[in-house]
């Protein structure tokens, strides 16, 4: 698993730190099927309310949602149906199944443990 947490930029000759908004690899199925489980979205849906419930700290990459979503419903974890949007488009809106529920459990359940694992690391001392 690769994590960054932040990015070097070269700002006008100055390196500046700036925070990576990435989401750590091997997250966005778990993040999409979160974000579906509270309600239907279509994928501009999706990736905005991750990026509003992390409060910026991720944004989605509209590419790497759109091979998730299509991954995530070959697996039978997703349904998708066309729909009108708020503002009379149509998009591809996308719903939890019973599959993506057990999965949402179970990807809950590892990262619970992988990030305990981390903070246990962390807070070792030597």
């Amino acid at each position: 698993m690769m994590v960054r947490y932040h990015r070097i930029a070269f700002h006008l000759g100055a390196l500046v730190d700036q925070p990576n908004t990435d989401v750590i690899q091997g997250t966005l199925d778990l993040l999409i099927l979160k974000t579906l489980s509270l309600q239907p979205m279509h994928g501009f849906g999706i990736a905005r309310r991750i990026e509003q419930v992390s409060r910026g700290t991720f944004k989605v990459n509209p590419g790497s949602l759109l091979t998730a979503l299509q991954r995530l419903e070959r697996a039978g974890c997703l349904d998708a149906a066309w729909r009108e949007t708020d503002n009379s488009r149509r998009a591809k809106f996308y719903s939890l199944t019973r599959t993506g529920r057990k999965q949402l459990e179970l990807e809950t359940a590892d990262w619970t443990r992988r990030a305990t694992a981390v903070a246990r690391l962390l807070k070792a001392e030597g």
